[in-house]
């Protein structure tokens, strides 16, 4: 079962195809809170039904390949990451009513992310922000626009994810991962890689790909390749509801230490 519907539902349909024995590939979040994630949990666990949660960007070819190369010891042991995640233009202020804010909407799938490259769990966080691009997300929606949180790991790494509704130049999605021996790190997908050299500059041709579907036309075909292959060949799904909780976990605490105005430890955070 696909279950790519409104957020609010994810919960019920999730457990309504758990009880019916149904392998369940679920975008994110898994439900609207952690109360309710846990309950989802419990069900989909007594059930024994496989649950992958759609973290797309774990399938990306980049991603992917800065991960085997972290798995390979290239860049050695993990001491800072900096993930950068702006979109082409802010949503609509009804969507961000609705949405859950920037942190559990957004910048989910970078705290995804993080813990993806980490290897590790998010201990600590840091929230800053502010509605710089549009006021009105502040004003009517009660949430911002413009972000940088600060995570800690329980491998002694750290880092940051830098956030943006808006990026001119167009979807921005790039990442650094440095270590004890070396540093991987990756850029913008184009859609083509033509420079152009004239009496003023040498510049691309092209902006990045303006459109997350445009980017991660791979990334989808790749996870549900992986979902299927898991269901065909009774594998456990790679990413798992627990990979949906711990990162929403992250997203309540960016929220905590927001509002509070303070580091927020991840155990703080229960359901």
């Amino acid at each position: 079962v696909w279950i790519c519907s409104p957020s609010s539902l994810h919960a019920e349909q999730i457990i309504a195809a758990a009880k019916k024995k149904k392998a369940i590939f679920c975008e994110k979040p898994m439900a609207t809170s952690l109360k309710e994630v846990d309950s989802v949990l419990e069900v989909v666990k007594g059930e024994g039904v496989p649950l992958m949660m759609a973290f797309q960007r774990r399938f990306d070819p980049n991603f992917a390949r800065c991960r085997k190369s972290i798995d390979d010891g290239v860049v050695g042991d993990p001491l800072t990451f900096h993930l950068t995640s702006r979109d082409p233009a802010p949503p609509p202020v009804e969507y961000v009513l609705k949405s859950g804010g920037l942190h559990n909407d957004m910048a989910v799938h970078d705290f995804d992310i993080a813990r993806f490259m980490m290897k590790s769990e998010c201990t600590r966080v840091t929230a800053y922000g502010a509605a710089r691009i549009n006021p009105a997300i502040a004003t009517e929606a009660g949430d911002i626009d413009t972000a940088l949180t600060v995570l800690e790991f329980e491998n002694g790494a750290f880092g940051t994810v830098d956030n943006c509704r808006q990026s001119p130049q167009g979807y921005d999605q790039r990442v650094e991962v440095f270590g004890t021996k070396g540093q991987v790190s990756f850029g913008n997908n184009y859609p083509s890689i033509v420079d152009i050299a004239d009496a003023e500059s040498v510049r691309r041709a092209d902006l990045p790909l303006n459109f997350f579907m445009d980017r991660y036309m791979d990334a989808y075909r790749n996870e549900t390749i992986e979902f299927v292959d898991a269901i065909l060949n009774g594998k456990t799904p790679p990413t798992s509801g627990d990979d949906g909780r711990a990162a929403m976990v992250i997203s309540l605490a960016a929220k905590k230490s927001l509002v509070e105005k303070r580091p927020v430890e991840t155990a703080e955070i229960k359901a």
